[in-house]
């Protein structure tokens, strides 16, 4: 209960077995691809070198944890994680490539998926910055008005009168149904989706926004009068700032609907990025193909959730200790 409430990040018990068994269920995955026979005629090397280098890494972040005590502690926190994913490989490996229970093309094994990811790295890649500068552009877009829009009617009663109703109206309606306006009001499709991501992360932002202005305790603004403060104090300097953990909410929810939005507006129209690169390979039922974008999807959206969250526990550190 101690070690819980001085960190409640990392609160998994520092188990040095679960790390071994961590990294010998990597192995395990990698034991099971060398040793047992590939009935589906899949080039395993590309896979079994990512296994090889996983196992290393983690031999290496566990010998370099010596002389780092955080380090030790995030990686035994995660060690039961990294086993179930070891496992999961492994057995996925025997029911596809290894056994073809799991059939072509529609379950490709993580051998074949990833030879896609080496053999297509360059289209991958072109695609991926595509799809990346098209969520940033929109998702600033969006979560900047609805910043503004949320201060506006949070503190403005006038704009509250007429805005509010609108964001009732409109913030319910999803993104993807705009679609057919944004291709007759845009004149390509990376501005059409740019609309579409700005559209899906407006919302939310100027939802919580407003409801972390309008949850400031009046107790604040009494003492700040008590002192002189003019409206513009009131305003910037307690309202917003009591409004901070709302709108790190608000753009963590703008960020999943705006990758939804994302990959459904690139397979309308889009020439590029990788809702296009799904529709095209879904298309030639190239399904190694769509997997291994799906997991691209996946880690870049797992890491600016990250970054997102590592940003907000630096800014409301002084949240720690008080909030669970």
């Amino acid at each position: 209960m101690t070690s819980a409430v001085e960190d409640p990040v990392y609160w998994k018990p520092r188990s040095k077995g679960w790390f071994i068994a961590a990294v010998a269920a990597v192995f395990m995955a990698l034991a099971v691809d060398v040793l047992v026979p590939d009935v589906q005629g899949v080039d395993t090397l590309p896979y079994q070198i990512f296994l090889g280098a996983a196992a290393v890494a983690l031999l290496a972040l566990w010998g370099a944890s010596a002389f780092s005590a955080s380090l030790r502690k995030k990686l035994y926190h995660q060690a039961q994680f990294i086993f179930a994913v070891g496992i999961t490989l492994a057995v996925w490996d025997l029911l596809s490539t290894k056994s073809n229970i799991l059939t072509l093309p529609f379950f490709p094994g993580p051998a074949q998926i990833i030879k896609v990811m080496v053999r297509e790295r360059v289209l991958l890649l072109v695609s991926t910055a595509y799809s990346m500068k098209l969520f940033f552009v929109g998702l600033i877009t969006g979560t900047t008005l609805g910043l503004v829009t949320g201060v506006l009617i949070g503190w403005y009663r006038q704009w509250n009168y007429w805005l509010f109703p609108v964001i009732k109206i409109t913030g319910v309606i999803p993104a993807v149904a705009w679609i057919p306006i944004a291709i007759v009001l845009f004149p390509d499709s990376f501005t059409a989706g740019v609309f579409l991501i700005a559209i899906a992360s407006w919302f939310s932002v100027a939802f919580m926004v407003s409801s972390g202005i309008t949850s400031t305790p009046k107790a604040y603004y009494e003492v700040a009068k008590t002192l002189g403060a003019k409206e513009n104090f009131l305003l910037f300097k307690i309202a917003v700032p009591n409004a901070v953990p709302n709108i790190f909410t608000g753009v963590s929810t703008a960020t999943g609907f705006s990758f939804l939005t994302l990959i459904v507006s690139e397979m309308v129209g889009a020439k590029a990025g990788l809702g296009w690169y799904i529709n095209w390979a879904k298309g030639w039922s190239a399904y190694d193909k769509v997997y291994a974008s799906i997991i691209i999807m996946a880690v870049a959206f797992s890491i600016i959730l990250a970054v997102l969250t590592l940003s907000r526990n630096y800014i409301l550190r002084w949240q720690r200790g008080i909030l669970k």
